[in-house]
């Protein structure tokens, strides 16, 4: 017997949570609605949040928060047997912005007050039939295995809807006359269901293009003819539609511009540019608002598009006068069809996009301004991290990740700082070992040294990679520098490509300076000092991977070496000062979601001996095991994989190339370095976090890999081995209150190209050991620890938080401060 989502929910009401709960808070009829909360005692899930931006109409709603920000967040819960869509208090929005309330959460002592039942008509989830709820207070419970195993064998999306109706159509935001939510991290991506890549259906277009596919098809006005027409005073050709029909090319495709306002009343403020082209000349075709959610994940670059029934206005960015053509839904409603070449009668056929292609030894030289394209073989795909716009707003955290790209041109690497670029699929498929095409990219040179040059986004920088069938429908594929490539790729071995592929882990890059002068010229004499109170209160400022970089005055009370998930096994050096007055103590806050204590960081106003252990004596004291070796390896050679051939070449095969020679296995093995340090009374310290250490690249596990790097995936990187299983812990005491903070040290991660001398005071300041001379033994490093007492430093701390109660804090330069 087949039962609706309302039956089912009928039949589950006598042990439904929320009929039990909720019923309590409905009001009577003709009844004012009660502003009391009424509290769930008994445990509930999140199934998923959605964000968006307030309008005008959203302060009547919270009649009691401020709204200091702009976004407001819905959440959907489960009992177990129905689901119900709720509006979190903005009190409430930095549990969602440090990820501490995230999908699959267990909550407790939800308390819930009734919103108004005349709400926006769009909105079919808060409509006048149907109950809606203020989520004002809640308790997180940190659950997150025993949650993970729930949350794959419950199937909560099939789960009823709490309430009378179900939703008509896909959920809308309760709180603002929106029509499609934005994604949780960033502004620029598309989020939902809605945003399709298949065509709207349009009758009238339908017919238009079978009856215009059996002959050739052209254009009835040219770009040139509109551009001449609207610049030599024909003015009034703005005020009215264009109903010619017009064929152009895609050339360039920018990414989505979202332009919502908490004081406009827009239900979709989306924009998108394409450059296109006919054989007259270009123009810049504006998509605006719900033409974005029909078309744009459609309109791929290379597509020709027949335009009708669009305006030409002024171009509002060009430098002299010129045209853009606005597509819009309404006033009047755009058509737009993507029309196939063979369909386009020859003399019509548009230009095809043109290609710079840069390789690794070229783009050294790319000058400033220009523009560049690259293809490469992608060895290192970092985690993704969020770093504030310019102007300070939380809406401004912008999302990024770098990659490293190998193309056989040159021993330098070609580094991509790459944000988003409106295509959260690809960005999420990107991982070693495939091929990867960025169009229209930007470099970027530092002062300090040129060589260190990388690449970044444009508005119109797109991704391709190999595994998403972009790169066979692509034009690029024929040309020159893209077959030299191929032909560089077919000589490549998985296993020897496979043993320097790593993802995700702390990167930076380009290396900070390697001397205080350097630091203050760049900063221009600003380092901003922080106090270890202040620092603590902008690590609790920190929202869910954003990073952030910081200065701190400070002497070293401690250094530790170990392994992760030997701990408790290590080699350290701790530094007992002379009795002195108490420094101020650090008292933690209440148990709360934003405690900046990490398995990367910690602040304490001292190290926690275990009960019952003898005291120790004496000021400086070092424990090393007998066992420990006198030279170690570079940690980053990775173990090579089970030797394949094959995956280089099915990428190469998406450029529709001639299969390579076969190439020999290379049985190569290399020893893992298994020895442990064991110390008796180690100090207490936090452990690094999963996320800290990149991975080896695991090519079985490609996309599990892949998605632990992305935004909310973190804390499945626990599953994957690290490449380097080792890391330093360096205790800092601020000169300026006293306040001490655990910060992660990886010298062992990079190696320095300046010679220099592997004393402590060199290997802070370099962040690295020196390339010229093999480094030191970890046990070699413990023992010349003593250098660091009563020094003052200069420490460069880089913070990430990683979501909860996690950040991560690597001290990445540290300047010895001179009398």
């Amino acid at each position: 017997m087949h039962l609706s989502g309302i039956d089912r929910a009928n039949m589950a009401a006598d042990g439904c949570i929320f009929h039990r709960t909720l019923t309590r808070s409905r009001p009577a009829p003709n009844q004012a609605s009660s502003s009391s909360p009424v509290v769930c005692r008994e445990s509930l899930h999140v199934v998923d949040i959605r964000r968006y931006s307030r309008d005008p109409a959203s302060a009547i709603y919270f009649p009691q928060a401020v709204l200091s920000g702009e976004d407001l967040y819905d959440v959907t819960l489960t009992d177990g047997d129905c689901r119900l869509q709720v509006t979190l208090d903005p009190g409430l929005n930095r549990l969602v912005e440090r990820r501490v309330l995230k999908p699959g959460s267990a909550l407790r002592n939800a308390a819930f007050i009734p919103a108004l039942s005349a709400q926006l008509p769009e909105c079919p989830g808060a409509s006048a039939d149907r109950d809606s709820y203020r989520m004002v207070s809640v308790q997180v419970d940190d659950e997150e295995e025993e949650e993970g195993v729930r949350r794959s064998e419950a199937d909560w999306d099939s789960l009823p809807w709490f309430g009378p109706s179900e939703p008509a159509g896909a959920l809308l935001p309760l709180r603002a006359s929106r029509s499609v939510f934005l994604p949780l991290w960033n502004n620029v991506d598309y989020s939902g269901e809605e945003w399709t890549e298949a065509p709207p259906t349009d009758s009238l277009e339908e017919e238009e293009d079978e009856e215009e596919e059996e002959e050739g098809r052209q254009p009835s006005v040219t770009v040139s003819e509109l551009r001449e027409r609207f610049l030599s005073s024909h003015r009034g050709v703005s005020r009215g539609a264009i109903q010619h029909q017009l064929i152009v090319r895609i050339i360039n495709k920018s990414h989505l511009m979202y332009y919502g306002r908490t004081d406009r009343n827009c239900e979709c403020p989306y924009k998108a540019v394409l450059q296109a082209c006919d054989r007259t000349g270009s123009v810049c075709v504006v998509l605006w608002n719900s033409v974005c959610v029909s078309w744009y994940r459609r309109l791929e670059l290379g597509d020709i598009i027949s335009l009708r029934r669009f305006r030409v206005k002024q171009h509002y960015q060009a430098e002299v006068d010129d045209i853009e053509i606005s597509v819009n839904s309404r006033n009047p409603a755009a058509q737009l069809c993507v029309v196939s070449e063979s369909s386009v009668s020859p003399e019509s056929v548009p230009p095809a996009p043109s290609h710079s292609f840069y390789n690794s030894k070229e783009f050294q030289e790319c000058r400033h301004g220009s523009l560049c394209d690259v293809i490469g073989l992608l060895t290192f795909a970092g985690r993704s991290e969020r770093v504030r716009n310019k102007d300070g707003r939380g809406a401004g955290l912008l999302e990024y990740r770098w990659l490293r790209l190998e193309d056989g041109s040159s021993e330098q690497p070609i580094m991509v700082k790459l944000f988003s670029t409106s295509q959260p699929e690809t960005q999420l498929k990107l991982h070693p070992l495939s091929v990867v095409v960025c169009t229209r990219l930007r470099p970027v040179t530092t002062h300090q040294n040129p060589a260190w040059l990388y690449l970044t986004n444009t508005t119109y920088t797109q991704v391709y990679c190999t595994g998403q069938g972009h790169h066979p429908r692509m034009s690029y594929r024929r040309l020159q520098p893209v077959r030299s490539f191929l032909q560089w790729l077919r000589g490549q071995e998985d296993q020897q490509v496979l043993s320097r592929a790593l993802i995700g882990g702390f990167f930076i890059f380009p290396p900070p300076p390697v001397s205080l002068e350097t630091l203050m010229r760049e900063r221009r004499g600003e380092i901003g000092f922080l106090q270890g109170a202040e620092l603590q209160r902008e690590l609790e400022r920190l929202c869910y991977r954003e990073r952030r970089t910081f200065c701190l005055q400070s002497t070293v009370s401690m250094v530790t070496y170990s392994c992760t998930g030997e701990e408790d096994r290590c080699l350290f050096w701790t530094d007992r000062p002379s009795p002195s007055p108490r420094p101020p103590s650090f008292k933690a806050p209440p148990s709360s979601p934003f405690c900046p204590t990490s398995p990367s960081s910690s602040l304490s106003a001292s190290t926690p001996r275990p009960a019952g252990a003898p005291r120790r004596s004496g000021r400086r004291r070092k424990l090393l095991m007998p066992e420990t070796p006198s030279k170690r390896r570079p940690l980053l050679a990775v173990q090579p994989e089970p030797n394949r051939t094959e995956i280089l070449f099915e990428a190469s095969m998406e450029f529709v190339v001639p299969a390579g020679e076969e190439d020999e296995d290379d049985d190569e093995d290399d020893d893992d370095d298994s020895s442990s340090y064991a110390t008796a009374l180690p100090p207490t310290f936090s452990p690094v976090a999963t996320e800290t250490l990149p991975l080896r690249f695991d090519y079985s596990h490609r996309e599990e890999q892949a998605a632990a790097m992305a935004m909310g995936g973190g804390a499945s990187a626990e599953s994957f081995g690290s490449a380097p299983k080792d890391y330093y812990t360096v205790r800092l005491r601020a000169l300026s209150d006293g306040l001490t903070i655990d910060a992660v040290f990886l010298p062992h991660l990079s190696s320095s190209s300046h010679r220099h001398a592997n004393t402590w005071t060199s290997i802070l300041s370099q962040g690295a050991f020196s390339s010229h001379t093999p480094p030191p033994s970890p046990a070699d490093l413990i023992a010349m620890a003593p250098q660091l007492a009563n020094q003052r430093l200069v420490c460069v701390l880089e913070a990430c938080h990683l979501g909860g109660a996690r950040t991560e804090l690597v001290l990445s330069r540290g300047f010895h401060l001179k009398d």
